[in-house]
C-alpha cells in the first residue's frame, strides 16, 4: 500500500511551528513531524492526544513496591519459609515492627521497576525493535533542519504552494510505501 506524501524542509523551529499552526488551520493531515531535537509544544500544535505513560509509570511502581514487600516478607519475616533473619537484634515477628530497615529496599524495587518496565513499553509503544530501519526520510533532520510529512488528497499543487508560503525552504512530492 502506498500513498502520497509532501515532505515540507524547514530551517527554524519557530517557523515550523507556525507552519504546522497553518497547516492544521487548513485542515490538512500531518502525517509527522521529523526535528533533530525535540520543539516545546509541538505536539499540542499537531493535535495529539496526551500521553498514557505516566499511568503506566504508576502500575510498574506499585507493582515493584508490592514485589519487594512480598521478597523482603518472604525472605526476612516468614518462619515457614525457612529461618527468619535477626539482622543487627532486629525482632523477625513481624514485618511493621522491621519496615523502616525496609524502606531503602522498598524504595530501590519501586525505581527499578518502574524505569525497566517503562523503557520496555516505550519502546514497543514506539515500535522500535532491535535492528530496525530506520525511517527518517531525511538525512538532515537529523542535525539542523525540520520535516513536516503531509497527507494529499488529489491537491498536489494546490498544497505545495501552501506549504512554500508557509516558510518552506524544500518542498517534494514522495510516494510513501
Amino acid at each position: 500500500m502506498s500513498s502520497t506524501v509532501v515532505h515540507a524542509l524547514y530551517n527554524d523551529d519557530d517557523i515550523l511551528m507556525d507552519a504546522v499552526k497553518k497547516t492544521r488551520a487548513a485542515h490538512h493531515h500531518i502525517e509527522e513531524v521529523f526535528t533533530p531535537f525535540p520543539v516545546h509544544g509541538l505536539d499540542k500544535a499537531m493535535g495529539l492526544a496526551p500521553t498514557r505513560l505516566a499511568i503506566c509509570a504508576f502500575i510498574y511502581g506499585a507493582y515493584g513496591l508490592g514485589f519487594a514487600t512480598w521478597l523482603m516478607w518472604n525472605i526476612m519475616i516468614n518462619p515457614s519459609g525457612g529461618w527468619p533473619q535477626d539482622i543487627g537484634g532486629k525482632p523477625s515477628f513481624s514485618y511493621l515492627q522491621n519496615m523502616p530497615a525496609f524502606v531503602p529496599v522498598m524504595f530501590e524495587m519501586t525505581v527499578f521497576h518502574a524505569a525497566h518496565l517503562m523503557v520496555i513499553t516505550f519502546y514497543m509503544r514506539s515500535k522500535l525493535w532491535p535492528f530496525k530501519k530506520a525511517e527518517n526520510p531525511d538525512v538532515r533532520t537529523t542535525d539542523d533542519h525540520f520535516l513536516m510529512e503531509v497527507a494529499v488528497k488529489n491537491n498536489v499543487e494546490e498544497l505545495t504552494s501552501f506549504l512554500q508560503n508557509t516558510g518552506a525552504v524544500e518542498v517534494k512530492v514522495v510516494e510513501k510505501h
